[in-house]
């Protein structure tokens, strides 16, 4: 096993059954893999059943995986691209009626759709801009990024663990910042 590399680490525990070691792989890299999914599916409900999916294969199948041929999280992104692909291809293709109608509708929003929209942004951008800089940053990497909390305390040079409650408190102060 290549050394300093957690992911394959935890497929290794994975492959000799250990479910602490199935669950710390999950929230280690299933956000990433939900991003892949939802590139190529482009449907939020399609990417988090791709995901589960390719879960399921990782503990069925972590056994098969060589960390000498690659890193834990490529070995990853690659089963989930893969499944996500199958999945586009098996869906149903479009009718000529529904293509022609699709080629003519206007799927931009109308004003009023748009006036809304920006006052979210608004909302939303000044929430972000209550918390500190880099935790609004770590933020916006995780969740609009895609990246790994290990990836994310590399850059900002900070444990994982500390990476974990930068983000938990920063969406809890979101959070608590769109209610109000």
């Amino acid at each position: 096993m290549e050394a300093g590399d957690p992911i394959a680490d935890l497929i290794a525990a994975t492959a000799r059954s250990d479910r602490a070691a199935f669950r710390a792989l999950y929230s280690a890299a299933s956000a990433k893999l939900f991003g892949v999914a939802l590139r190529i599916l482009k449907d939020r409900s399609e990417a988090e059943d791709a995901v589960q999916e390719v879960f399921t294969r990782v503990w069925l199948n972590a056994r098969r995986y060589d960390a000498g041929r690659a890193r834990g999280m490529t070995w990853l992104i690659a089963i989930a691209r893969n499944h996500s692909i199958d999945r586009l291809r098996a869906r149903p293709a479009a009718s000529e009626d529904e293509t022609a109608i699709a080629r003519f509708a206007d799927g931009a929003p109308g004003p009023e759709a748009q006036s809304i929209a920006r006052g979210e942004a608004k909302r939303i951008a000044d929430c972000f801009d209550l918390l500190e800089p880099a935790r609004a940053e770590a933020v916006r990497g995780a969740y609009l990024n895609g990246l790994s909390y290990q990836e994310l305390s590399r850059h900002h040079d900070v444990p994982v663990n500390t990476m974990r409650s930068w983000l938990r408190r920063g969406l809890q102060k979101l959070k608590e910042c769109l209610e109000a």
